[in-house]
């Protein structure tokens, strides 16, 4: 009942009592469902990504080679860089353009290859983690020479 019957004077009843068509609701009820579908496709075409991006880190220290990622649920890996078998980079065409490349770290465990993508300036960085790799070899066997 849309009125109260405490408003109605002494003798008065209610004929009639109603709203309007509930096709009043449908464009507001049709623009909320446009709405979250644009919601749900930016969120997995924007905010997911720049999340995901936000929070995936690759290090390289004097000793390993450290991966984290992941928004709710972190995940990581470390490598030795002792266990690092070849180091080899991979550039398409749109990487070539953008200056950045996926950087595939082979290690002698089960795991076989590590690939991380979109690394910026991926030469320099390869060409860099070869130096270390070579200096911590260079290390290794003077270390066991002596």
């Amino acid at each position: 009942m849309a009125i109260s019957k405490d408003l109605l004077n002494e003798g008065e009843s209610i004929v009639i009592s109603t709203r309007t068509h509930p096709k009043a609701l449908l464009f507001p009820i049709l623009a909320l469902v446009v709405l979250l579908a644009i919601g749900v496709v930016v969120q997995n075409a924007v905010i997911r990504p720049v999340l995901i991006w936000l929070t995936a880190t690759y290090t390289i220290t004097t000793r390993r080679l450290i991966t984290r990622h992941g928004v709710i649920t972190r995940k990581g890996h470390d490598i030795p860089l002792t266990r690092v078998s070849d180091v080899a980079y991979e550039r398409d065409l749109i990487d070539r353009l953008l200056g950045c490349g996926t950087l595939v770290i082979s290690d002698a465990s089960t795991h076989g290859q590590v690939a991380l993508p979109d690394i910026p300036r991926i030469e320099e960085t390869h060409r860099k983690l070869q130096e270390l790799l070579h200096s911590l070899h260079s290390d290794d066997s003077r270390d066991e020479g002596v």
